[in-house]
């Protein structure tokens, strides 16, 4: 069963999938043992990848990771250059929030020589950047502005919308080290309109504000910044 099966099917049983992101610019590869001790028992995903990162940074984290984790890990990449073939599966991520055409299929028509050269899972992930009132690094890079929280019909519509154009995932993203995760009423209202797996991600920090997550409908919660900030090396 691949990557994306397993999770659907988890999905489908009411199972919680908890991802810790990992940014390849502020990880020690050194320590990727000591780290993996310090994460939550229950992470079932090891995401990687930065809005911007140092060429070749992605693929020498992910096979530090690989040495000495069984985890699934997946790329969560900025841009193209960001992918290696060392991971399991590829967030294809088309960043259907903005209108910055660069990053809802420029940037993937770029990846498709790498891909072709790999035994990457792709999963098609519509990508949505809430404001989570800090100005975040993909709303620098991407050149786009976030979705204001309170129009949460806008915000199931994109969802909605990004299923329909063959999704197989959503991804909420409030941005990193936001002050506001994305409202539970959002989770809710994207929850019960799309019929895929649903991700939630950006300012989650503590382990009250994970749960409200998962009881709005969260299927997979991705913390980074919290351990990233946290974490003793």
């Amino acid at each position: 069963m691949g990557f994306y099966e397993t999770l659907r099917k988890g999905t489908s049983e009411h199972q919680k999938f908890l991802a810790i992101l990992i940014d390849p610019d502020k990880f020690l590869r050194t320590e990727a043992e000591l780290f993996l001790t310090q994460i939550p028992k229950e992470t079932t995903h090891l995401f990687v990848g930065g809005s911007t990162v140092d060429e070749g940074a992605t693929d020498a984290v992910v096979v530090a990771l690989k040495q000495v984790s069984s985890l699934p890990i997946f790329l969560f990449p900025g841009d193209y250059t960001q992918i290696t073939s060392e991971a399991d599966a590829l967030l294809f991520l088309s960043l259907l929030s903005g209108r910055n055409a660069e990053y809802l299929v420029g940037q993937q028509v770029k990846s498709i020589p790498k891909l072709q050269q790999t035994q990457l899972e792709v999963i098609a992930t519509g990508y949505l950047l809430l404001d989570g009132g800090n100005a975040s690094a993909v709303a620098r890079v991407s050149t786009t502005m976030p979705m204001p929280q309170q129009n949460i019909e806008a915000i199931v519509h994109t969802a909605l919308a990004g299923q329909y154009m063959g999704a197989k995932l959503i991804y909420l993203e409030a941005g990193s080290g936001a002050k506001t995760p994305v409202h539970p009423s959002i989770i809710s209202e994207v929850k019960k309109a799309i019929s895929i797996p649903l991700l939630v991600g950006g300012g989650i920090r503590s382990e009250q504000q994970k749960q409200e997550a998962y009881t709005a409908g969260a299927d997979m919660v991705v913390m980074g910044t919290y351990y990233e900030n946290t974490i003793k090396l």
